[in-house]
């Protein structure tokens, strides 16, 4: 993610502050008015997609085939109920069933929960798959429940290398290379940012950016906060550009986000 994040060393647990169950989603993942003085402070003013700056052709890219109706709100792992519609689709998509879970879920929250986003599971295949290929960079494997393991990191983020310089103070995305964050999980969240949008969505009560269906829907709340309508292109792009401030990361979700709406990987 990078403004807010930064991708995985590639060629391309750690907890929120609070547990929430899925049932509970909508109180936590849309209650961003109490945390927006600290997401202003966190992003920077540039992260938004200027008025007079050429929007890329061909956002925001195709929605790809419905995602079914499901109870957002059942118990277990929700994600659960798309499991026929992701396994017909996963292995020509070239990404596991339970990513494309993930990804279907996070986007039927959002289209239950706020239905003028307009975010589609493809755009959040688009990012999972520059961020971490789908959960399975350098061999990562992704439970049932949607854990992740090992567990995916990023470069340390100590201001080299055209990184930005971000403190991991309380040590969450890293072990022995304090103070510098990473970034953590298969959407890459820094540590800070994770706290204000991390959320439960496999009913574990673990709040983990580790964990593909919190981590996931933790992104569709962002995307959402940070683009308002995705279903324009304005929108689109200050929702990608807010997770990751490069033109070129932009165009190449749209990318990879287009060629699963077809069917097939980039």
């Amino acid at each position: 993610m990078s403004t807010q994040e930064s991708a995985p060393e590639r060629p391309s647990s750690a907890q929120g502050a609070s547990a929430v169950t899925a049932g509970s989603v909508r109180g936590r993942w849309w209650k961003v008015a109490a945390v927006i003085g600290a997401t202003v402070l966190l992003m920077a003013s540039s992260c938004s997609w200027q008025l007079g700056t050429p929007i890329p052709e061909g956002v925001p890219p195709p929605a790809g085939d419905p995602v079914p109706k499901i109870d957002t709100h059942a118990t277990g792992r929700p994600a659960d109920q798309l499991r026929e519609w992701a396994a017909e689709r996963a292995p020509a998509l070239g990404m596991p069933v339970e990513a494309l879970e993930a990804y279907a879920y996070a986007a039927r929250v959002a289209e239950v929960e706020n239905p003028d986003c307009h975010l589609e599971w493809t755009t959040l295949a688009g990012i999972g798959q520059v961020e971490s290929h789908n959960g399975t960079y350098r061999g990562a494997v992704i439970a049932p429940n949607g854990d992740v393991k090992p567990q995916i990191r990023g470069v340390r983020l100590d201001g080299t290398n055209g990184n930005l310089e971000i403190i991991d103070s309380e040590g969450v995305s890293h072990e022995g290379d304090a103070p510098y964050a990473r970034a953590m999980g298969p959407m890459q969240f820094i540590p800070d940012t994770w706290k204000l949008y991390g959320v439960d969505a496999n009913n574990d009560d673990i709040v983990s950016p580790d964990n593909f269906d919190d981590a996931a829907l933790s992104a569709a709340g962002y995307l959402c906060w940070r683009g308002k309508d995705l279903s324009t292109p304005r929108g689109w792009m200050n929702a990608l550009r807010a997770y990751n401030l490069s033109d070129q990361y932009a165009r190449t979700v749209r990318d990879w986000a287009t060629a699963y709406a077809n069917g097939h990987p980039l």
